[in-house]
């Protein structure tokens, strides 16, 4: 029975969830109802057999609800049954007494503009079982009263016959009592608990109904503000209103005009003079005897076409330049009423310019270093004009590219009349002391070695080795001077003297003394001051 029991509460709930809850509900709900009940037990008769058996009890009760919301609720329900003389066969006995139950809990009403409410409860409280034996052995003469506890959980159906009165068409409910093994008697000789199922069916009545609130309508208009000849949409809701029926809409305006279809307007301005207008929606129920139209209004204004001047920005590409170049300068006019507009009246600061239409062109030939502001002027068919202006920069001639200089330079006749040609002796060295501390204070600068050899010089490659022994000093731990290789650059030139010239190449610069050739510094290395006897004789 509880398994159907609980089928049945599912299918409540979900029937009364998918409904949509309807906000006009009595405060107050009074329900009297028929009332059955019946209670399946099991008893050992006296010669040890066990029976089941089933009893009914009939009568009637009522129920007094209040309600705090549409769907939530308290209720306390009372009832009372009587037996009439049920026949225990396995007794050869009749069995008669009442059965009165008084409890109370929350109640959940599902209520929608449909007549059909579904509902569900569950109550608490106590049971009071009054039974005697009326016949038959073993138990004539003997007579029983006991008070325990109850518990209904069940649900049922109304059918809303009017605002006030609906049919309780059937209250399905499982009933818990729990009176124990000192009955006595077939109805609870072998239970601890009775689980019976009561049914109820009757009429409720409602009692304390909310004020039902009055049509209202609201109006919007979109958009609120237009310039003349622009349309407006109107759209007027109504609230409180039976769902059920159709609603009729009229519409008026103070200017402008509107034509309306259903809860939807169209307002045309054209023609309308600038100002604050009004539309106006009246709805009515035909089918509501009283209170059924409601009013709403919605205002907008309508502005006149302004009369704007044009508005203009001028640009110049290349914004700046040399003298002696021209730039092309570029005025965008537009009028915010839309009005046809020309371009023209050039001006300029500087130099020259001439323009057609919207385009001009800047000559800045003879014109002095700065910036030059060139000038036009946008005028509507109306006559209504402004000007705009862009400025181009004349520019300073750039400074010539750097160039390489000539710091310094070793003479190595000395040291050819020692036959070490090749050799950089101590003066030389204090002239690559000051080389190095440039390159040290100019880490941005390079250095070219350029060598030379005398015609009567006959060994292989000295100009060349000049240029590479001077590197290696500058370059090789023993001076501890610590110059970066990649900066430096070793060439041979065809001077004709006995020397080794350092120039100084700076950032930007590029050395371009002609006749000078690269040295290949794989093929040609720095010479020590003492070479070996094989190594010199290959070098001769």
């Amino acid at each position: 029975m509880s398994k159907y029991l609980a089928q049945v509460v599912l299918i409540l709930l979900t029937v009364g969830t998918v409904l949509a809850q309807d906000n006009t509900f009595p405060r107050i709900e009074t329900s009297p109802a028929f009332m059955f009940i019946r209670t399946p037990t099991s008893f050992t008769a006296p010669n040890g057999t066990k029976f089941n058996e089933s009893f009914n009890c009939a009568g009637g009760g009522g129920t007094f609800a209040y309600n705090f919301t549409s769907l939530l609720g308290i209720a306390a329900d009372l009832g009372g049954c009587k037996y009439f003389g049920e026949t225990v066969p396995a007794l050869s006995s009749k069995l008669s007494g009442t059965d009165f139950t008084y409890m109370f809990g929350p109640r959940f009403t599902f209520r929608s503009a449909s007549a059909f409410r579904p509902f569900f409860e569950v109550n608490f409280g106590g049971n009071r079982l009054s039974l005697s034996c009326n016949s038959g052995t073993p138990c004539s003469g003997i007579t029983y009263t006991k008070d325990a506890f109850a518990l209904t959980a069940g649900g049922g159906f109304d059918i809303k016959l009017s605002k006030k009165f609906a049919l309780r068409l059937i209250q399905a409910e499982y009933l818990y009592t729990r009176f124990g093994n000192s009955c006595q008697f077939a109805l609870c000789s072998d239970n601890n608990n009775q689980n019976s199922f009561r049914l109820k069916s009757g009429i409720v009545i409602g009692w304390g109904f909310p004020e039902t609130e009055q049509p209202s309508a609201s109006c919007s208009v979109q958009p609120s503000e237009v310039m003349v000849g622009e349309p407006i949409t109107a759209t007027a809701t109504g609230s409180n209103f039976n769902p059920k029926h159709t609603l009729s809409y009229t519409w008026s305006a103070t200017g402008g005009n509107v034509t309306g279809k259903g809860n939807t307007a169209s307002i045309d301005t054209t023609g309308l003079a600038g100002g604050s207008y009004t539309v106006t929606a009246h709805i009515t129920d035909a089918k509501m005897k009283k209170g059924g139209d409601a009013s709403c209004s919605a205002s907008y204004t309508v502005k006149e076409p302004p009369k704007n001047p044009p508005t203009m920005s001028c640009s110049g590409s290349p914004s700046s330049l040399q003298g002696g170049g021209s730039s092309t300068i570029t005025c965008n006019c537009s009028s915010p009423d839309n009005i046809p507009v020309t371009v023209a009246s050039w001006t300029a600061t500087g130099g020259s310019v001439s323009g057609s239409g919207n385009t001009g062109t800047l000559n800045t030939s003879g014109a002095s270093t700065g910036p030059i502001t060139v000038t036009a002027t946008c005028t509507d068919s109306r006559g209504l004009s402004s000007q705009a202006s862009t400025q181009v920069t004349v520019e300073n001639p750039p400074p010539p590219p750097p160039q390489a200089s000539k710091l310094t330079d070793c003479d190595f006749s000395n040291m050819a009349k020692i036959k070490k040609p090749w050799r950089v002796d101590n003066e030389c060295k204090g002239k690559l002391d000051d080389v190095a501390k440039n390159l040290q204070q100019n880490a941005d600068n390079k250095l070219v070695i350029v060598g030379n050899a005398d015609p009567s010089e006959t060994r292989p490659y000295l100009a060349a080795e000049r240029a590479v022994n001077s590197k290696a000093y500058l370059t090789s731990g023993e001076a501890q001077l610590g110059i970066d290789p990649s900066r430096i650059e070793t060439r041979t030139d065809s001077a004709g003297t006995k020397t080794a010239e350092y120039w100084i190449e700076p950032a930007g610069a590029t050395f371009s003394e002609t006749g000078t050739q690269p040295v290949d510094e794989s093929q040609v290395q720095a010479v020590p001051d003492h070479p070996t006897k094989k190594r010199a004789k290959a070098k001769q």
